[in-house]
């Protein structure tokens, strides 16, 4: 008989630490929802060796171990899920297939992390718990699903789930940066090519115009002036030229966003106007959805209690009226009422969202409920970020083209009245 330590959810959904003895993990479980609980880990205590058993085994050769520290990129550990994966649908055990993931892969965070949790393996840890010893790599949903997996006996198909849901979140963060590119790159160009002709074209139109005495519209000297100030020459105890002012401005911005963004109250604030931001609102909404809904349904299908993973979810939804929202739901159902209730008086979610939640959850399935919602949202911001871009195409055309008409017009104004006086 061994000793396994587990950790599970009792019917009110709290957390129940314990130890209890069994002949294997399997038992070990059986008998933990025979008590009516639901574990989330179990584990065999480590049974340690003497020093005169130690001495009789020799030295054993240690590895050189590397920090587990870094982070790793979401294409690099989707691409391990995957072949975890199907590493462990051929039947390989466990051990053996990190050591082949680990053995091919390059120098960096991954190789490093795979190092570590090799090591934790062979001592005898569950994957879930070596998962949860690099959180810098495996966030806390990725190690709750690995977890109802083992438990479950279905790490395979819920490795695959989740390389799934990577994939499908990481493609939807690309079309949104991808559509982002085009007017970001737009506008960087426009904006130097303004400050080169403020800072060498204005300033020879004003000698011009200077040599000839020619009265100056207002039109025109607000234009120098900002020509002055743009190139430092404004007043003789200008600082700084403008120009700085305006290459460091995004970057005062990105900083300031997020130094506000770090604080409780600022999040809070940020996420509340970003919701309701004209268009861009609508897009960040229709794409929290997606991924709520996503990984709310991801988990369930997986196997973890529904409190657990709606805390996760919480945590991982990326805006804070979503995440106060879920909280809501949390407390509901662990005092017994519905999912659908508090998310329709939270009205964060369009009806048609809260009617299929409440659907599934009468139809005890939610879980495919939820992945079809994501589905569906994922085609609507695609949807939404195509017409953002053709939006913004001709917003652009209008705006640069009338910066550049601007100067135009205050540029020819005083050279019409010198040919007239010329004319004179």
């Amino acid at each position: 008989m061994a000793t396994f330590t587990y950790e599970a959810l009792n019917t009110a959904g709290k957390p129940q630490k314990g130890t209890i003895e069994a002949t294997s993990s399997d038992e070990a479980v059986q008998r933990i929802k025979a008590q009516g609980y639901f574990p989330t880990s179990v584990r065999e205590q480590k049974v340690k060796k003497s020093a005169a058993t130690e001495g009789e085994a020799g030295p054993k050769k240690k590895r050189k171990r590397k920090s587990a520290g870094g982070r790793v990129k979401a294409k690099q550990l989707t691409m391990f899920t995957r072949q975890l994966s199907t590493l462990q649908d051929a039947g390989l055990p466990l051990l053996r297939s990190l050591q082949i993931l680990e053995s091919q892969s390059k120098p960096g965070g991954l190789k490093n992390t795979l190092i570590t949790v090799c090591e934790e393996v062979e001592g005898g840890t569950s994957l879930s718990d070596s998962f949860a010893k690099c959180p810098k790599t495996f966030d806390r949903l990725y190690v709750k699903m690995v977890a109802a997996g083992e438990i479950g006996g279905v790490l395979d198909i819920i490795l695959q789930r989740l390389a799934e849901f990577m994939e499908k979140s990481e493609r939807l963060k690309r079309r949104i940066k991808g559509a982002m590119v085009y007017p970001i790159v737009v506008i960087a160009v426009a904006i130097l090519i303004m400050v080169f002709i403020m800072v060498f074209i204005i300033p020879k139109f004003e000698e011009i115009f200077t040599d000839f005495g020619v009265a100056l519209p207002a039109l025109t000297m607000w234009l120098i002036n900002t020509s002055r100030w743009v190139g430092g020459t404004a007043t003789p105890d200008q600082a700084m030229p403008g120009v700085v002012w305006i290459i460091a401005s995004p970057f005062i911005v990105v900083f300031g966003w997020k130094l506000i963004r770090k604080a409780g109250p600022g999040r809070a604030i940020t996420d509340i106007m970003l919701l309701w931001t004209p268009i861009l609102g609508k897009l960040i909404r229709k794409s929290t959805i997606a991924r709520f809904t996503r990984t709310l349904g991801t988990l369930i299908s997986a196997g973890v209690p529904i409190l657990e993973a709606i805390k996760i979810t919480a945590e991982t939804s990326g805006n804070y009226v979503f995440e106060k929202a879920l909280m809501n739901v949390h407390d509901s159902i662990r005092e017994g009422e519905s999912f659908a209730g508090p998310l329709r008086e939270s009205k964060t979610c369009d009806a048609i969202v809260v009617n299929m939640i409440d659907v599934g959850e009468e139809t005890g399935e939610l879980d495919a409920m939820l992945l079809k919602v994501a589905d569906n949202y994922d085609e609507e911001v695609d949807v939404a970020v195509a017409s953002l871009v053709s939006l913004l195409e001709p917003l652009m055309v209008v705006v640069l083209g009338g910066m550049v008409g601007t100067i135009v017009v205050a540029m020819f104004l005083p050279l019409v009245a010198m040919i007239n006086s010329l004319g004179g």
